[in-house]
């Protein structure tokens, strides 16, 4: 599979949603927050970005306090991690504003832990630095974050992403699939992943493997008719491709494009 960034609804979501926050008129509120279910590409759109924007992309661990924050941004950034807290804090405020670096803080949830102290810090270094600092969480992210009130508000942008559309998966089989796919077979590969992007490059994986297998270089659904392309491991149950299911209209839509 080729190594390809698709940009999806989802990203065109968040980078409405940054450029925002940018454009915000109060400068201590620039935070960002991102949410949804798993499996609908947050990490790895809002990390595309901060790889292409020079932004820092923290994962937040379960036992994450204050000092063990500073420390991993000290380390991100390279600034000398060592002494109290509070002279940490001084050096990497110091670097991040004469830098304006953003900071991605993923699996934000543990940093709402023992009172959310951790996200008080972080909000704190945004607040002073005026950066943009990006949260990542799951769904109920956005409700236990409202029981703070000073952070909530500061919190300039809300994106919630949503199941890949047809469309979306259709793009990223064109631009990620070594052999080619008829447009019914990628409106299964949307049935089969739920529009769940990470799924779905998964499909789109075994898609290939299959057609190698079988030396072929165009795939239609007929060729792959019963074969397993992902697993239900609610149901145990193998999620097979199958015939007529997607429906003419579509099957249209895929083969439409954007």
């Amino acid at each position: 599979m080729r190594k390809q960034f698709v940009k999806t609804e989802n990203y065109s979501r968040f980078t409405a949603g940054i450029a925002a926050v940018e454009q915000r008129g109060a400068a201590e509120a620039g935070m960002m927050l991102v949410h949804g279910a798993p499996g609908l590409g947050k990490s790895h759109i809002v990390g595309h970005w901060a790889a292409e924007t020079g932004a820092v992309f923290l994962r937040a661990n379960v036992d994450w306090t204050p000092k063990y924050f500073l420390v991993e941004l000290a380390k991100a950034i390279k600034v000398d991690p060592s002494g109290t807290a509070q002279q940490l804090f001084g050096r990497l405020l110091e670097r991040v504003v004469e830098a304006q670096l953003p900071i991605v803080i993923d699996e934000a949830e543990f940093t709402l832990h023992n009172k959310a102290v951790a996200l008080e810090k972080i909000r704190d270094l945004s607040d002073r630095a005026e950066v943009t600092v990006v949260l990542i969480g799951m769904d109920r992210i956005q409700q236990q974050i409202g029981k703070y009130k000073q952070i909530h508000g500061r919190i300039a942008q809300v994106v919630e992403f949503q199941p890949a559309s047809l469309v979306d998966v259709a793009h990223a089989c064109e631009q990620l699939s070594e052999v080619r796919m008829a447009p019914a077979l990628m409106a299964e590969v949307h049935r089969i992943s739920g529009g769940r992007m990470r799924e779905a490059l998964n499909v789109i994986a075994a898609v290939e493997r299959l057609a190698r297998l079988n030396g072929l270089k165009t795939v239609d659904v007929a060729d792959l008719e019963g074969a397993p392309l992902a697993f239900d491991w609610q149901s145990r149950t193998p999620k097979m491709v199958r015939i007529g299911v997607a429906g003419p209209n579509r099957t249209a839509c895929a083969a439409g494009g954007r």
